[in-house]
């Protein structure tokens, strides 16, 4: 995710029991133009692996040499990104909009199998809308190209975010007898019960979790005790999130400096504080902290 899913909160939420961790999606025109932003959600720590770095584009030639670009940084796997619904992405022919041309997004696909050494993986939807939902033989077919996995969100392009997340056809992916290789879902998991539901529901190999983590990485913890134990763990009280928002917020310091650290954190305070009692006023300061001395000056009022 977009201004989300870099290194600290990667880190964070390994630490928290994710079992694998994607970067932010990368431009392959921006990887080949070697441009800084680029570059930058190539790196990582150790302590993320196993990592995927995740690239998207149109272009087949760009997306081949975007695959080896990433190939240099040393991840544990390659994602193509062929699910973004997002506008910017879409006008581009990219992320989803790639479901409108499955003759070229098998193309891509199968160009960067050939490209690389590493696995290389696919997260995609549905389909492009309710009329047009290919994903039971598109996994299929990206199987048979050497695709080594396969995370399926439950909605179509057309959808965006909107409405709820349909995981039959995940399952009937799920149920083909051709499929062998692994088969991720993705979608509305927002806590442990629904995440059990949807393994029970689909036999999916592995879960998925996008916005949900977001300013909530316990939630891995709270999924994998669940389906392990039949325990849900407490929630963690306010003393250990804020020690965690606070480390997360040091993280992202180091990685990106001051002034983006104090913008682009806003998304993360409300799911740090939600279930707090009385923290409106203070979610409210953070969103307007302009510097790093007021962010420190608010969590220590919250928890001395």
């Amino acid at each position: 995710m977009e201004n989300i899913t870099d290194s600290p909160f990667r880190s964070v939420c390994r630490k928290f029991g994710a079992d694998l961790v994607v970067s932010e999606f990368i431009s392959s025109e921006g990887l080949i133009r070697d441009a800084l932003k680029s570059r930058i959600k190539l790196t990582y720590e150790e302590m993320e692996r196993p990592l995927a770095i995740q690239i998207f584009g149109h272009d087949v030639a760009s997306m081949r040499r975007a695959a080896e670009l990433a190939e240099e940084a040393a991840p544990d796997m390659i994602d193509l990104n062929f699910g973004c619904p997002v506008r910017k992405v879409v006008r581009k022919g990219a992320g989803a909009a790639l479901l409108k041309e499955i003759p070229r997004l098998l193309e891509i696909a199968g160009a960067v199998v050939k490209a690389t050494r590493l696995p290389v993986t696919v997260k995609t939807r549905l389909g492009w809308d309710a009329g047009d939902q290919p994903i039971v033989t598109l996994a299929e077919q990206l199987q048979d190209l050497g695709i080594a996995a396969v995370a399926i969100h439950g909605r179509t392009a057309v959808q965006q975010y909107g409405g709820q997340a349909d995981w039959r056809l995940i399952g009937e992916v799920m149920r083909n007898p051709r499929m062998h290789i692994p088969v991720f879902g993705n979608g509305d998991i927002t806590n442990a019960l629904i995440a059990k539901e949807r393994l029970d529901q689909t036999a999916v190999d592995g879960l998925m979790i996008g916005r949900a983590a977001t300013g909530n990485p316990w939630i891995f913890r709270e999924i994998r005790s669940y389906i392990q134990s039949g325990l849900i763990p407490a929630q963690p009280d306010i003393a250990e999130r804020i020690a965690i928002l606070h480390e997360h917020f040091q993280k992202s310091l180091l990685y990106k400096g001051e002034r983006l650290t104090l913008l682009e954190f806003r998304k993360f305070y409300s799911g740090y504080l939600k279930g707090i009692p009385d923290m409106k006023p203070f979610r409210r300061r953070l969103v307007t902290a302009i510097t790093v001395e007021e962010v420190e000056e608010i969590l220590c009022e919250i928890c001395p």
